[in-house]
């Protein structure tokens, strides 16, 4: 044989033993995945937003030490549909995990949802002591038992939620009139009523084409929200009212925890905490900075006097009937 011709013989079983050997890494991949269970993590926010870059963060580090007996597939930006959908697959076990505002928890179990009253909270350290507590804990636990034993795992937090205006909002005086989108659950609309504004429910997902369109005057949404959901490019003055420091909790499906054995099950919780509380420091560290960059944009960025904001909220409380037990929001006062 040929010395030209044995190269070329070489040659071709070098060729043939990639191709098995890819062949082989190929069906070992496609085993692996067939032993991997797929996990579904939903929810509304923004690629771009922290939540979902921890959420990433998350399924990778679960998928590793788990050793890819679980793989979490996120689907950001209502994919899965609106938040009140994505619940409702929670329940029925479409989906395995959710991000979800507290309003929406809170229609499994009403007391969840006094975190979000304006100005319940004093500062982000009052609202993590919150999050941290037995009383929290206490009520997540009600929330698992009413819900059929779906988890809230964490609490995340989303920022002080602030207001957008296409003028200067700096006292209650000049919040009077304005039609202010809130999202859709009861507890959102106390802060237009309390100072004179009309709330106006709209989905998340419509927001930024109804200040477009003018179908409301203003929104308020906590400063990455307002970035990642570009509602600069469509209000020019961002009023600092701080009127609510939010919380999204991580729910897993009751279904979901069931199929995890013990140690795996362990990883998980544990991995969601680390993640919400990673997701929380960006947050804050966003906050603190966000001002600035908004500034730069050429929108005018408003200190606003928040005492006499907090003063007539409460006056409104002690006028008008208290959607919570007294006790439960003096509790949270007391911490």
């Amino acid at each position: 044989m040929s010395p030209t011709l044995t190269t070329k013989c070489l040659q071709i079983r070098l060729v043939l033993m990639v191709l098995c050997l890819l062949n082989s890494n190929a069906f070992a991949t496609e085993q692996s995945n067939k032993r991997s269970q797929v996990i579904r993590w939903a929810h509304v926010y923004e690629p771009s937003h922290a939540l979902h870059k921890w959420a990433l963060w998350a399924s990778e580090q679960i998928s590793l030490k788990t050793n890819r007996r679980y793989i979490i597939q996120v689907y950001p930006s209502s994919s899965l549909g609106k938040e009140a959908h994505i619940n409702q697959s929670l329940s029925i076990g479409s989906v395995d995990i959710i991000y979800t505002g507290v309003s929406f928890a809170a229609q499994v179990h009403k007391p969840l949802g006094i975190s979000e009253m304006p100005y319940i909270f004093e500062n982000y350290n009052h609202w993590q002591r919150y999050a941290e507590s037995d009383l929290f804990a206490k009520l997540a636990d009600e929330y698992k038992r009413l819900s059929g034993g779906n988890q809230i795992v964490t609490s995340t937090y989303y920022g002080e939620r602030h207001l957008t205006a296409n003028r200067a909002v700096l006292t209650p005086s000049q919040i009077d009139g304005l039609k202010i989108r809130v999202p859709g659950a009861a507890i959102y609309h106390l802060f237009p009523q309390a100072l004179g504004a009309k709330p106006s429910p709209i989905s998340f997902s419509e927001v930024y084409l109804a200040i477009q369109q003018g179908v409301v005057d203003a929104q308020e949404n906590p400063l990455p929200t307002i970035k990642a959901k570009k509602f600069y490019e469509v209000q020019s003055h961002i009023n600092l009212t701080g009127h609510i420091l939010g919380s999204i909790m991580t729910v897993v499906s009751n279904n979901t925890l069931r199929q995890f054995n013990k140690r795996d099950k362990e990883v998980l919780l544990e991995t969601l905490h680390k993640a919400a509380k990673f997701a929380s420091m960006e947050i804050r560290q966003n906050e603190s900075e966000l001002a600035t960059w908004f500034s730069e944009k050429g929108l005018t960025v408003n200190e606003v006097d928040r005492a006499s904001f907090r003063r007539q909220v409460n006056t409104y409380y002690d006028q008008s009937t208290f959607p919570f037990d007294r006790d439960l929001y003096d509790r949270i006062q007391d911490l």
